[in-house]
This record gives structure tokens, sequence and C-alpha cells, in this order.
């Protein structure tokens, strides 16, 4: 299974959309014409400003440029046998090696002009520095390709086994979430599985919830880590932060640079103060996923030790983010909403929003079932009380008119049809006719049944762009989500309709990308590749679909 799903992977590896690197690594390898480029993966810069070398290049003794012909999970190959070939490899996560056959030569571009030449001999090591700069040495290259074979094998022995025609792509993604682990120094040894090491190096709050979905299935652990690590840092009044990161936490708009405040404190609100520090989180969803990555393997003590934190943290949205004091939270600002870009902030902050009403609702029902598993004899009556007054007030958002639940801001309505009115489906206690009204938006072409999956903006809506972040776009995790409220609210086979036709987006699409178009299901111009939650979420469809 393992060579199998290491070769399966190694046909997505293109070295474009896909780089070459290593589990807990900052090294990323690039194509770059016929040779290759490396990066480092770095929080909050640009792949641009983090250059180190521009090209790197393997020549015969004839000075003929031997092209990248192979890409596996450990290795590159360069020139093809019986002729004299070459391979890349890591050493350790800041080291390259790379060793060939005969008199060949390595030529390295650096980004100051300069350029290095070494013969191969044995083997050359090309070790990076925290600054980004290179030193080069002998080494031994056979051990290095060894060393990379069995890092790469022992992450492919958990791949999860799943239906002939979902294995190459679930194989893919999960070389997808081992190649975004990175360490967290200021953690100790922590590992974090980033959403991706190409522009979004550090620990999102809401992508560590969906990336342990996936993860459960082939390593509970490292899976129950990535949830650990979320939690780890409240406030003092229990609300989580947006993202862990190498230089601390994201838990305000204080913790950024002076120069994004301004657009974060934004003018127009009429309820929250423009001039003070705005919390910045994500969705709740932590019980969901506590309570899935449990599903998985058991861990008692550890859950007791999590639940804490998320009790904390949801009392911390009535008490901390309804800052109209009407009894439903709003968010304080787009960021922690995770749909930064949606139709639905448009107007004046806080926003009063369907989604966040349906996780809330869901949040305090899946407390419930874990108190009662874990702390048998806890009161579970204020979760059970609290998730009702909040499905009254969601109720109070729905538009009989219009037919769809609708966000407010700063207490104006906001008539954006987006996917944010499919959430309540989560509850699953929605009164029938209005559970009913949802599933045929979500079967309304000229709505949200669209070729490839549910648009994050109805077509129908103004504010539709096929290709603009969080207002066209098909999101896998969105897609993950109502199809999980559709099954909760009764509508099982349109729920496995909806699955089947996200696992086959991300194949069509060509691999786990952070949106795609929804005519053409592509990736949108914009989007990453490579993308953490998106590879987790295909791999808890593709285990799920096979079940």
């Amino acid at each position: 299974m393992m060579t199998d799903a290491a070769a399966l992977a190694g046909r997505h590896l293109d070295l474009v959309s896909a780089p070459f690197t290593l589990p807990r690594s900052r090294v990323l390898v690039f194509r770059e014409g016929d040779g290759v480029r490396v990066h480092t993966s770095e929080y909050e810069r640009r792949l641009t400003e983090c250059r180190v070398l521009d090209r790197l290049t393997v020549s015969d003794a004839d000075g003929q440029v031997l092209p990248v012909t192979d890409v596996l999970p450990g290795r590159i190959t360069f020139g093809e046998a019986p002729d004299p070939t070459a391979t890349l490899t890591f050493a350790d996560p800041s080291t390259l090696s790379l060793g060939g056959t005969a008199d060949l030569t390595v030529r390295l571009e650096l980004p100051d002009g300069s350029v290095w030449r070494h013969p191969l001999g044995d083997g050359i090591r090309i070790r990076i520095a925290a600054d980004r700069s290179v030193t080069v040495e002998p080494g031994d290259h056979d051990a290095a390709l060894a060393a990379t074979d069995r890092i790469w094998s022992d992450w492919f022995a958990k791949c999860p086994t799943v239906r002939d025609d979902l294995q190459e792509m679930t194989a893919f993604c999960w070389w997808v979430l081992g190649a975004n682990i990175v360490e967290l120094p200021s953690l100790g040894d922590a590992r974090a599985i980033v959403p991706s090491k190409i522009g979004y190096v550090g620990l999102w709050q809401w992508d560590a919830y969906f990336i342990a979905v996936g993860l459960r299935h082939g390593d509970p652990e490292l899976a129950r880590e990535q949830l650990e690590i979320a939690f780890r840092f409240p406030q003092p009044d229990g609300q989580l932060p947006d993202v862990v990161h190498e230089e601390g936490v994201l838990a305000t708009s204080d913790d950024l640079p002076e120069s994004d405040r301004a657009n974060l404190r934004r003018a127009g609100s009429q309820i929250a103060d423009p001039s003070a520090p705005v919390p910045l989180t994500k969705p709740p969803l932590a019980a969901w996923a506590l309570r899935k990555v449990l599903e998985a393997e058991d861990a008692p003590d550890w859950a007791r030790e999590q639940l804490g934190r998320v009790i904390r943290s949801q009392d911390w949205w009535f008490a901390g983010s309804d800052l109209d004091h009407d009894g439903m939270p709003e968010y304080g600002h787009p960021y922690s909403s995770g749909l930064d870009d949606s139709p639905i902030f448009d107007g004046p902050l806080p926003t009063a929003a369907p989604d966040l009403g349906a996780y809330l609702v869901r949040q305090d029902l899946e407390i419930a079932g874990l108190l009662a598993r874990y702390e048998p004899g806890a009161d579970l009556t204020r979760f059970a009380a609290r998730a009702a007054a909040t499905q009254e007030l969601l109720l109070e958002m729905w538009d009989a008119e219009r037919g769809r639940f609708l966000a407010a801001g700063g207490g104006e309505v906001q008539l954006s049809d987006t996917i944010v009115g499919l959430m309540p489906l989560l509850t699953g206690t929605l009164p029938e006719p209005i559970a009913e009204g949802l599933r045929a938006a979500v079967d309304d072409p000229e709505r949200f049944a669209l070729a490839w999956g549910l648009p994050t903006v109805a077509a129908s809506d103004p504010e539709f762009s096929a290709e603009r972040m969080w207002r066209g776009p098909v999101w896998v995790n969105t897609n993950v989500l109502v199809a999980e409220g559709l099954e909760a609210s009764g509508y099982a086979d349109r729920a496995r309709e909806l699955r089947e036709q996200t696992v086959a987006l991300v194949i069509h699409g060509g691999g786990p990308h952070e949106y795609f178009n929804p005519r053409t299901g592509q990736k949108a111009r914009t989007a990453t590749t490579a993308f953490g939650w998106s590879a987790a979420l295909f791999i808890d469809l593709a285990v799920t679909l096979s079940g």
C-alpha cells in the first residue's frame, strides 16, 4: 500500500502546483526552465521574498543540461538512464542533497546574481540557513536518499485505503498533508499542518479543525495535535486566537502591523468601537472537530482537558461577541467568519449571520454530547437551553418572502444570497418548511445547483463572480458543511450526491486547490494549490463514500 500510494501521489508532483518538500521542512523546490529553483516558506512572506536559489541545473561532461524527468515524494530525477542521471533529495529539513553518475556538475544561480559550479562527485549537500544563505559541502547522497525515502514510507504507510476511483487523489491529498507539516520552534517540537507552505505558514484555527477531520483517518495522534495547538492559547476571557504561528498568536487587531489595523477597525458600525482592538478568531466548530477526531481514536483524559477550553470559547461568543446584547453573537470582523470577502460584509459591522447562529447551536449540542460521554453527571441543561434560545433567534433571520436566511450588518439587513444562508441545515432541527426551502435552494440551478458544486454566492445574485474569493467559487469546506447539514436535516441521499460531486470536482480540477471556478471545475485563478483543508476533507469524503 505504501509504495503504491507514494507512486500515485508522485503523478501529481509537477513542481508547479505541488512543490518538492519534506515534512517539517521550510524548503520548497519548484520547476524553473530546464532546472529547479528553491525558496523557503515563511510566515507572512511571499515566495518572491524568500528566494534561496533562482535556478539549479545539472549538466553532463559535455555541458548538456539534464532535464527533470521524474518526481517522487522522496526524490527528483534529472536525465534518463542509461545516460548519466542525478537525483535531488533532502539530507535534513534544511539541507538538500544532490548526487549522480559520471562527471556531472551542478550550477547554482543565487539571487544576488552570483553563480556557483560544483562537481557532484560522491554527492554534495546544499545547506540553507535561517537567513536563506547557502553553503555547499560534500555529503553521503545515498544515505540522504534512504533517510528521505524512510520518512515518506512511514507517512504513506498511514494513507487510508478507499474506493479504487478515489485512491489516487487520496494518496496525493495524503502527500499534501505530510508536505504541509512544519515545526513551530516557539512551541518546542510541535508539528503544525499549515494550510499551505505557499503563502499560509501558520496554524489557522478553522483550518486546523478541517485538517484534523481528514487526518484522523490515518494519523489520529497528529490530528489531536492540530486541535491541541489551536486550543492552547485562549485569551483570558476564553476567546481562541485566529492563528498560532512561529512568532506568537494572532488574537486581536493589535497583533497585526499598524498598517493593517485601519482596515480592520472599519467605520460604519453603530455598536463596535472602531478605536478599540478587534478580536480575531474563527467560527465555532471546535466541538464538532473534537468529536470527530475522538471517534477515530478515543483519548478520554485529553478529551476532558480540551473540552474545558472549548466550553470557555463557546461562552466567550455569547459574553464577548454579542455586540448588540440581543442574545445572538455577531462577527466583529470578516476575518472571524473565515469567509472574509463574502458580500454579507459589504455593509457595516458587526454582522449577525445565519452561519454563525447555526454553528453556535451545533456547538452547544456537540458540547452536551461530549460532556455526557466524558463527564457523566455534568449538568447539560444550560447547553441545551442555550442551543434552543439561539435557534429561536436564528429563525428570526429567515425571510419567508425571499425564501432564505439573511445576514444583518450593523442592524441593516444584507440581501445577498450566499452559502452562509444554507448553514442552518447543520442544526438538524429546522421547521420542515424551512428545511425544505433550503434543500430546494441547493437543487435550484439558478442559485446553487451548478455543474461543479455549490457556489459561495448564488449564481443569480448580482455579486456572483466565478473567480472572486468567497463571491462565487466552490470551496470544499462549505460543500462538506452543507452536505452534513443536508444529512442532519433528513436529506441523506442529497448529501451523498453533494459529497460525490465534491470529490469529482477535486479530481477534475487536478488537486485539492483552495477554491474552484463553479462553471469550469478548474482552479480559480488566484487560488492557492496543495491546500490543506481541501486535501483533508477530500480524504474524509473518500473514506465516508467508501464505507
